[in-house]
């Protein structure tokens, strides 16, 4: 769902550069017409009702088999609302939602279109006075759960009596909603550069705890997908690597860590983004890969994250001629039902990527939503106009065209998830950036240093050094710089053996040729045209991967990661086993 890249440098570069898919991402969607104005919604203060106990499948299919035309399908949506609250927004909020439902608040949203579920997002909306600095829903742990709160209340009103699937695009690396105030774990190719799935279980376990804390209950993540060819350069850092078998795993325990804390796991872009060379944004990217390539390179981790239990898959916007050519795989039924539910034995919710997307645009959004849930799709996810995609299913619902059991069992699927997340108790907000979620991250991004030139003995770099970085990278610096210090490395100004760091979206004029020692915090594939004496790979630029950084430039860690992504002329480890 709209891009990442919002707000990041990107330039042409001798080496190619990453173009996310990013689900729930930070652009703004096309604007669509007002709709009519709903009466306020008065919230009240005490929190939505518990989930009802018993087996959650028993009592979701009993409440989705007497939900009204309207109730049911309101369950199968998943747009997004602008505001830092639930209930108070601010001028240009209001505004935004005025545009996308004709409601001032997420509450009234939630009230009017008897949502399933709404999707935290990160970009604002924009207010045509230029009065405001419009908020977005995402900007601090306690109001996050203040916002979430405020949703669960509002859908505890609605004739489902039951929880709001309230989801964020929490992959870590480059596409993190939540900033601020959390644990940030490193990038999923990190966690495939340290090969070691309890460690990546155990700190999936720390942020799943933490988005609960926050009333999150739905990740769209992991990504499941395996990247190669060309195609290592659309999905890059946000794919566990290159090899199918060892990124099975890493989503299995990812899977396992989010939902051991009581938050759903979202497989995505299923049946995998990892071998195309275009954006589902802009166009219906192609995989031309074989049947049995496609057996052996892209299904392998979505099998897995199933068999691990993940809630949610994720459909992608893309044209696998293998499976149905010509066909998106969101509106493909062989994909969706005979693939994922018959062959891979999927019994959660299927969840289409955003709709707002250029593939998903080709129908009205009436004809989408439709065509999507008849594919097999139980939730849709953000809606490009939340009023056609509503009246469409509903008047599909009505002439018969679409049939009501494929409804009911779409929203017998989501209410079910929603009973059993429910089940578990939500953490307090005193678990967020606790010593122990510190230690289970760091241990995982110590796991990941890769050195692919240069000395393995400790220390990796004698004498005091300099620490730069290209443009934008500030405060990265200074968290080295810290981090060192910390560590006992002696850090001048200048005249140091100098350090460089370079990240996601950085091109080759960004590269030092005067450094020592060039680190990549994103895909390592820049380091291919550096002439740096040595290299290393941290896959990830957060707080906690720049004290492993530094830990093992200090010699107190050895360097054990292993590149899972080929980089030419350079092997996958300087360092022997």
């Amino acid at each position: 769902m709209g891009r990442v890249t919002r707000g990041l440098r990107i330039a042409a570069t001798a080496i190619p550069l990453v173009l996310l898919a990013a689900c729930g991402a930070d652009t703004p969607p096309r604007p669509t017409p007002a709709a009519s104005v709903a009466p306020p919604v008065v919230v009240p203060s005490s929190s939505a009702p518990p989930a009802p106990t018993g087996d959650p499948a028993a009592r979701a299919a009993e409440v989705a088999r007497g939900l009204g035309d309207e109730d049911l399908v309101g369950q199968v949506l998943m747009p997004y609302a602008y505001g830092n609250s639930a209930t108070d927004v601010d001028r240009g909020s209001k505004a935004g939602n005025q545009k996308l439902g004709g409601v001032d608040t997420p509450a009234e949203m939630v009230a009017k279109f008897r949502l399933g579920g709404i999707i935290l997002v990160s970009f604002t909306a924009d207010d045509p006075t230029g009065r405001t600095n419009p908020t977005s829903n995402v900007e601090s742990p306690k109001q996050v759960r203040a916002l979430t709160a405020g949703l669960q209340q509002a859908a505890g009103r609605l004739p489902a009596g039951a929880p709001l699937l309230i989801g964020t695009d929490q992959e870590y690396g480059v596409v993190t909603r939540v900033k601020d105030g959390v644990t940030l774990l490193p990038s999923a190719m990190a966690f495939g550069a340290g090969r070691q799935p309890r460690l990546t279980e155990a700190a999936w376990r720390a942020a799943g705890t933490e988005l609960a804390a926050m009333g999150v209950n739905v990740d769209f993540a992991p990504v499941a997908d395996t990247l190669g060819g060309d195609g290592s350069r659309v999905i890059g850092s946000r794919s566990y690597g290159g090899d199918a078998k060892a990124n099975a795993a890493q989503v299995a325990a990812a899977v396992r860590g989010l939902q051991g804390a009581g938050v759903a796991a979202a497989l995505k872009h299923f049946p995998g983004h990892g071998h195309t060379t275009g954006d589902s944004h802009d166009e219906l990217p192609v995989v031309g890969h074989s049947r049995k390539a496609w057996n052996a390179g892209d299904k392998p981790p979505f099998a897995s994250g199933i068999t691990a239990g993940a809630g949610l898959v994720m459909s992608g916007h893309l044209d696998v001629k293998a499976l149905d050519p010509g066909v998106a795989a969101t509106f493909s039924s062989k994909v969706m039902t005979g693939v994922l539910r018959k062959e891979l034995k999927f019994t959660g919710v299927a969840v289409t990527d955003a709709m707002n997307m250029a593939p998903a645009m080709k129908w009205p959004p009436g004809e989408a939503a439709v065509r999507a849930l008849k594919a097999g799709n139980d939730l849709l996810l953000m809606p490009p106009d939340l009023t056609g995609a509503r009246d469409g299913l509903l008047a599909a619902l009505r002439d018969g065209s679409l049939p009501r059991a494929r409804l009911v069992e779409a929203a017998t699927r989501i209410l079910t998830l929603k009973f059993r997340t429910a089940a578990k108790p939500q953490p307090e907000l005193s678990a967020l950036k606790s010593p122990a979620h510190d230690r289970a991250v760091l241990a995982a991004g110590a796991a990941s240093i890769t050195v692919l030139r240069g000395k393995c003995s400790a220390p990796l770099v004698t004498g005091p050094v300099t620490v730069t970085a290209s443009d934008g990278r500030e405060a990265t610096r200074v968290a080295l710089v810290k981090a060192l210090q910390a560590a006992g490395v002696q850090v001048q100004a200048a005249g140091g053996k100098v350090v460089h760091l370079v990240g996601y979206g950085d091109r080759t004029t960004d590269l030092a040729l005067s450094a020592d020692l060039t680190v990549a915090m994103d895909t390592p594939y820049l380091l291919a045209a550096s002439r740096s004496p040595m290299l290393i790979a941290t896959y990830s630029s957060s707080p906690l991967s720049m004290t492993a950084l530094a830990n093992a430039i200090a010699g107190k860690t050895r360097p054990t990661g292993r590149a899972p992504v080929p980089v030419p002329s350079l092997p996958r480890t300087a360092c022997p086993s």
